[in-house]
């Protein structure tokens, strides 16, 4: 007995190769901008204020579905999650200039009273020790001179964050422009993808996947 043939794949949707590809190319894009705008985001670290926890050449990933689905331009959340909380990595727009974007780390929610005494943080009248804040300069800078090391106390306000930076002493921060609103949180860190060291022109390869806490 013969073998019986194999039946062929035809193409009956009567599209030609080009069409194809333009559909299949702009499927492509949607579903990136798609997946950019509401779930995940990709950001470059370009300074030092989260040393050591994020080193300048760092790229993340944000999660940005985390906290809730904003529409975009707007920032208005159309199905809430839930809020960011104490020791989360936040990417936000920065209050001073909308066309910037800062992360920084959340040490204060609605309802805390956020404190700095000689270069330690107080939440509610209780000192927080963290391994991952630095200081690199000894001093104590008098507060008539900065809020660096001496500032409030102060109430978080209802919807809005009080954020720091990682390295202490070299952060502009909540300490000098005020309080982040939760409308402008755009999500949060969690992992960096790849490290380009800059100075070395070479890879960190032993930070990339390094998930971020």
């Amino acid at each position: 007995m013969a073998p019986k043939k194999s039946t062929s794949l035809s193409d009956t949707s009567g599209k030609g190769p080009l069409r194809e590809n333009i559909e299949a190319i702009l499927i492509a894009l949607i579903l990136a901008l798609f997946i950019r705008t509401f779930v995940v985001q990709a950001f470059k670290i370009p300074s030092g204020s989260m040393l050591n926890t994020l080193q300048i050449g760092d790229h993340i990933l944000v999660n940005k579905f985390i906290y809730g689905v904003k529409l975009p331009f707007i920032q208005k959340t159309i199905i809430p999650v839930k809020d960011p909380k104490r020791d989360d990595i936040v990417v936000f727009i920065y209050p001073e200039d909308p066309k910037k974007d800062f992360i920084k780390r959340v040490v204060g929610v609605a309802g805390d009273v956020v404190e700095v005494r000689q270069k330690k943080l107080y939440v509610n009248g209780a000192l927080v020790e963290r391994d991952y804040a630095i200081h690199t300069d000894r001093r104590v800078l008098p507060v008539q001179f900065t809020q660096r090391d001496n500032f409030g106390p102060v109430t978080v306000p209802e919807a809005s964050l009080f954020v720091m930076g990682d390295n202490r002493d070299n952060s502009h921060d909540s300490r000098f422009w005020g309080f982040v609103p939760l409308s402008a949180v755009k999500g949060k860190a969690f992992l960096i993808y790849f490290s380009w060291n800059g100075r070395e022109k070479s890879v960190r390869w032993r930070r990339m996947g390094d998930i971020l806490r």
